[in-house]
């Protein structure tokens, strides 16, 4: 199966390196630009996506990276759907806090998580780790029945590169999730490619 994944634009947290998980923070005008030119690179890629499913997390950042993105390509902003499952890994009570801030407030946490970044589970009755989000991803991935154009998030696509490129744990946890790129992957090869 052929997906397109695309992490959403930037937000103000992430150029502040704060960690949003699942905070409902909005583009900033280089994220809108960002979904914007993703959009066009989609619509040379596969025209206007007619046998594509569009499906996005439901957090603000992701419709919005959509909206844009269908725009660019000369598609109803709103045909899209969402899904609970692509939501962002929770970060817990950590949610807003950059690391500098807390390797002040927690540094053994800080450490306890830089040994293993992958099951690591923060602070937080609601907090993930990145194997807990693997789990929802790969209940999303069995759905999947059609070629798909998914809007997601940075720990999303880390669970990607475990799932389907079988990245080893520390490998996926410290994966690249540009802003600006498009992920093309293919389930039935375990391939993916930045474009």
């Amino acid at each position: 199966m052929l997906i397109y994944m695309i992490r959403h634009g930037q937000t103000d947290w992430n150029a502040e390196g704060r960690l949003q998980g699942q905070k409902d923070i909005p583009l900033n005008p280089l994220g809108r630009s960002q979904a914007t030119s993703n959009g066009e690179r989609l619509h040379q890629l596969i025209g206007a996506g007619g046998d594509f499913a569009f499906v996005a997390s439901p957090l603000s950042r992701t419709r919005e990276t959509m909206e844009r993105l269908r725009t660019a390509m000369g598609l109803d902003p709103k045909a899209y759907r969402t899904d609970e499952r692509l939501v962002e890994v929770s970060f817990g009570d950590w949610e807003g806090h950059t690391l500098a801030e807390i390797k002040t407030i927690a540094p053994d946490r800080l450490r306890a998580r830089k040994r293993e970044k992958w099951s690591f589970i923060p602070p937080g009755e609601a907090a993930e780790s990145y194997e807990i989000l693997c789990w929802r991803i790969g209940a999303w991935l069995q759905s999947v029945d059609r070629p798909t154009v998914c809007i997601s998030h940075g720990g999303v696509i880390r669970s990607l590169f475990r799932l389907i490129g079988n990245l080893p744990e520390d490998s996926a946890a410290e994966a690249p999730t540009p802003q600006d790129r498009i992920l093309k992957i293919d389930t039935g090869e375990n391939r993916l490619e930045w474009l």
